[in-house]
């Protein structure tokens, strides 16, 4: 039993991080965003943005996510960022997604790139694609596969304290109702 249980969180953590070693570029990742009816008036309107093509999510009881990624304002590369997330509770899995955040205005885009942000525990972020969760945030969510761009009607999608999160699926399985915190920082290129 000991065997299958160490078997079973190294197969969870290796579907979680496998994409890490996959090297997306920064450019196929804008353009699935961009692809999506809910993101496209966001990157129109925006002052800034954070993108990151893959972070790694997996967890047993204890769990946690990384990632890595680029801010860009006025279309250019200011800075990189990472993404760091523990949690703990009720959680079994691995997955992997993107995430792009957009930034309001210039405060919001300060307050990102000021070093260290956190998003608070009511932080959200909206899915397009199908078959995952439709909210994913400090507190928890739950999630499954991506099946591709999601169809019909999506919620609607507003700035909260300035910031907007959306999630793209990559593939993996996560089951999580889990107390956590994220955390990001940024250095300057």
């Amino acid at each position: 039993m000991k065997t299958f249980k160490s078997f079973l969180a190294i197969m969870i953590l290796g579907v979680c991080f496998s994409g890490l070693a996959v090297a997306d570029s920064y450019s196929k990742a804008i353009s699935v965003f961009k692809q999506s009816e809910a993101v496209q008036p966001f990157f129109k309107n925006c002052y800034g943005y954070a993108v990151f093509p893959t972070i790694g999510k997996g967890g047993i009881g204890i769990g946690g996510a990384f990632g890595e990624g680029k801010v860009y304002q006025g279309g250019k590369v200011t800075g990189t960022t990472s993404l760091a997330k523990l949690s703990i509770g009720f959680q079994l899995g691995g997955q992997a997604y993107s995430q792009m955040i957009f930034f309001q205005d210039k405060r919001a885009y300060n307050e990102f790139t000021s070093g260290n942000f956190e998003f608070d525990a009511s932080a959200s972020a909206v899915a397009i694609t199908a078959g995952v969760q439709a909210k994913a945030g400090t507190e928890g969510a739950t999630g499954g596969a991506s099946a591709g761009p999601a169809t019909g009607a999506q919620a609607e999608n507003s700035y909260r304290k300035g910031m907007v999160v959306f999630v793209h699926a990559k593939g993996g399985l996560m089951y999580e109702a889990s107390i956590g915190g994220q955390k990001y920082s940024f250095k300057t290129n």
